[in-house]
């Protein structure tokens, strides 16, 4: 399964957001705030329970409940991150969950928190994709320092274009692919430890309309995203490609 394929499944899955005795224009006002994420929202009525009261399902499956206010009461506190302690209740419960449009600042804001838990953990492996070298080089300097940290083993991957850039401190794959070339993405193992695994996967939209994807913690698709990787761009030792690349799929690799 390809990262493509795999933000396809997650698109499939639409969530819905129940509203049971909605005051004023809360329903409104969740929709617009959900506006790009899959996730419809609807009103419903119940002669019992209290009112603003939201249900968070997929089809028949029930993921959380809370209170309306505690979604709305601070847009800061619901910027898309990977730190659960910094969600509200429900949005506890949006990761595999598609969103659609994210700039190129969004992106970079989400994929930071995940090299952020991949910098303080000091260990396990992360692996990013830039897309282009050109993406790559803005980046070099905190991809060398995450390079250099302890126990850290980071993988960029690029489609190259261009003249590649020259890295000691982490493994530079050189692919050419349509996914490498399309996808944004940024996993983080967690050392081995479940709690601490994340990843970030999205593809560009058509014409540069921004990107569209989800975050997930769960373990297995970490793992499974890991696996894809590592298994469809093997560490192929070289010489290194400071120069125009050729190769359909390498590596330079740094000592270590």
């Amino acid at each position: 399964m390809s990262l493509s394929e795999l933000i396809a499944g997650v698109a499939a899955d639409e969530r819905t957001l129940t509203v049971f005795n909605p005051r004023g224009d809360a329903v409104e006002r969740l929709a617009e705030h959900f506006q790009d994420r899959n996730i419809s929202v609807r009103a419903a009525t119940a002669s019992e329970g209290p009112s603003n009261f939201a249900v968070l399902g997929t089809g028949e499956k029930f993921h959380t409940a809370v209170d309306v206010s505690d979604v709305l009461k601070d847009q800061d506190d619901v910027e898309p991150g990977f730190e659960r302690e910094s969600y509200v209740p429900i949005l506890d419960h949006l990761d595999e969950t598609l969103f659609r449009s994210y700039d190129r600042k969004q992106m970079l804001n989400a994929t930071r928190e995940i090299e952020d838990r991949a910098w303080r953990v000091g260990a396990g492996e992360l692996h990013a994709g830039f897309q282009t070298g050109d993406n790559l080089r803005k980046q070099l300097d905190s991809y060398r320092q995450l390079g250099s940290r302890d126990d850290l083993y980071v993988h960029a991957y690029i489609y190259p274009t261009e003249p590649v850039p020259s890295v000691e401190q982490f493994q530079l794959h050189l692919a050419r692919t349509e996914e490498i070339r399309h996808s944004w993405f940024v996993v983080y193992d967690g050392n081995g430890v479940d709690d601490y695994k994340c990843a970030l996967v999205a593809e560009e939209n058509p014409l540069g309309s921004g990107f569209s994807g989800f975050w997930t913690y769960d373990p297995s698709t970490v793992d499974f995203i890991v696996s894809h990787l590592t298994s469809s761009y093997s560490i192929i030792e070289s010489d290194g490609f400071g120069g125009d690349a050729t190769g359909d799929t390498h590596v330079r690799a740094p000592p270590r």
